[in-house]
């Protein structure tokens, strides 16, 4: 069968991949073939084989520098092929993650990029949500691996059950399926538009996807449960332990996307020692709950964590130019669905350009239209005032906006209307907008394990105890670097400016804010 997606390398059966060295080795007469499974036979050690040929030619059988045995097979293993990439260069591959691949859902990735607009502002951030989701599966394969390692010494510590941790690197793979193009400006509208979490469980339970999955042995109500949790029944044991590295303070989602989005922007803020970090990972009870947590070496690592994210939003993620877009197509949307002509559902499936050519049918209410063009043409948004937190009152207000999109509406509509009474030139209803960035989370539940405990200090530790860093230490700083902004069109600012009239203009308007 032809595949759709380009696999760079193929690993003869039954050879053994090795993630660190990307090459392969030959079989020993007690190699199992992968459908036997990688814990069917006692696995060569990596010292035993070194007798026999120099350490460079015979590398690990897998990810562990020695392979224990019975161990879950899992795609490291004995990969069916593997997937070239920036950040990892080969990625091993299994059958059950190739058929995904091939689904057409989630070839739809490919269409979808990473960081929205910021190619717009750093013309090398065009990579997808495809190639984060390999990353973010490979990341996830690789804390398994640690996880597991750790627990020979440790019986019980994860799970050995190779559903249960198959299960877990589908959902890994899957986590975005069902994101929104151009990365989160639409899900800020809010009701009725839908998470992408929710579309995902939708795709991973009703489409292709279901049916490879279940070819394949698993559950797509489990796998669509670790990307969207239940609202109403709990997770098994095993999976509301491990959902925590898709999604939590240490999660492989953000050990992925920083790394990846700080090389395509070319810039020195998204830094991580990932490795360190995944080998810090334990499980640690709380309370005579399981949970995750890293042993004092991960401290600095998961502090590099915490910090490059929020300079990625500081530099990247919340930049002007990108914000204004996505303000623009928020707004663009909102005018398609006030005009009736774009219903929720219009949007699954779409990507990036797809969604534009959409957008610019004549069907289409003219607001909408005349945003799309100018995100087309390049012709993104300028700022006409910048609200800080100091503004007290004023910066509240507008940051309540975030939560009620069709007020926020009501008050770009009466910007504009006051503006095109005071100036001699023509101002349409879409031509200023209101930019307000979702509020983030600085979570840190972490719990830190001590091996040999300084004095003064517990074997096991709270983060916040064992580091002096609370979240609102974080959130105090985010909400001093948090602009709300008010954009226009070129022209409209550049009059605007030349008059020096600014404030004088919008701040009457938005002082009613609580009457509109």
């Amino acid at each position: 069968m032809c595949r759709g997606v380009s696999i760079i390398w193929t690993v003869p059966a039954p050879g053994r991949y090795n993630a660190h060295a990307m090459t392969t080795s030959n079989p020993s007469s007690t190699s199992n073939t992968p459908e036997q499974g990688a814990g069917s036979a006692k696995r060569t050690s990596r010292r035993s084989r070194e007798g026999a040929a120099p350490a460079s030619s015979q590398p690990p059988a897998s990810l562990w520098d020695e392979a224990p045995e019975r161990e879950p097979a899992l795609p490291d293993a004995a990969p069916r092929s593997a997937i070239r990439d920036s950040l990892y260069d080969l990625i091993p591959l299994g059958a059950l993650e190739l058929d995904v691949l091939d689904t057409p859902e989630f070839v739809r990735l490919q269409g979808v990029k990473q960081l929205g607009f910021c190619y717009r502002v750093w013309p090398g951030a065009t990579h997808t949500r495809f190639e984060h989701s390999l990353g973010v599966y490979y990341l996830m394969l690789r804390a398994l691996r640690m996880l597991r390692t750790r627990a020979v010494n440790t019986p019980n510590a994860i799970s050995a059950d190779a559903t249960d941790l198959r299960t877990l690197l589908a959902a890994a793979l899957l986590h975005d399926v069902g994101h929104y193009p151009f990365s989160h400006a639409i899900e800020e509208l809010g009701y009725p538009i839908v998470p992408h979490e929710r579309v995902g469980r939708r795709i991973i339970e009703g489409t292709n996807i279901a049916g490879v999955l279940e070819r394949h042995g698993l559950r797509p109500e489990r796998v669509a449960d670790l990307v969207d949790p239940p609202r109403d029944h709990s997770l098994p044991p095993s999976d509301a332990l491990l959902i925590r590295l898709l999604s939590g303070p240490l999660d492989v989602d953000k050990l992925d996307y920083l790394p990846r989005d700080a090389r395509a922007c070319n810039v020195p803020y998204g830094g991580v020692d990932v490795t360190r970090l995944l080998g810090s990972l334990r499980v640690l009870t709380v309370d005579g709950v399981r949970r995750l947590g890293v042993s004092d070496k991960g401290i600095s690592p998961l502090n590099s964590l915490l910090h490059a994210r929020q300079e990625m939003f500081d530099n990247v993620y919340w930049h002007h130019t990108n914000r204004a877009m996505m303000a623009m197509l928020l707004r663009a949307v909102q005018e398609a669905m006030e005009a009736g002509q774009l219903a929720p559902e219009d949007l699954y499936g779409q990507d990036d350009a797809s969604l534009l050519a959409l957008f610019s049918q004549e069907r289409m209410p003219e607001g909408t239209r005349a945003l799309v063009g100018a995100l087309r043409m390049r012709r993104p948004y300028k700022v006409l005032l910048e609200v800080s937190a100091r503004a007290g009152r004023l910066f509240n207000q507008l940051d309540a906006l975030f939560w009620d999109q069709p007020k926020r509406r009501r008050v770009e509509m009466a910007l504009a209307g006051s503006l095109n009474e005071a100036l001699d030139m023509p101002v349409a209803p879409t031509d200023v907008l209101v930019d307000v960035p979702k509020p983030e989370k600085w979570e840190m539940d972490v719990q830190v394990s001590f091996k040999r405990p300084p004095v003064g200090m517990a074997a096991q530790m709270s983060w916040a105890d064992a580091t002096g860093q609370r979240p609102s230490d974080l959130g105090i700083y985010e909400q001093h670097q948090r602009r709300i902004r008010i954009v226009s069109c070129e022209p409209l600012r550049d009059a605007i400016h030349a008059q020096s009239q600014a404030e004088q203009l919008l701040l009457p308007v938005l002082e009613r804010l609580p009457m509109l």
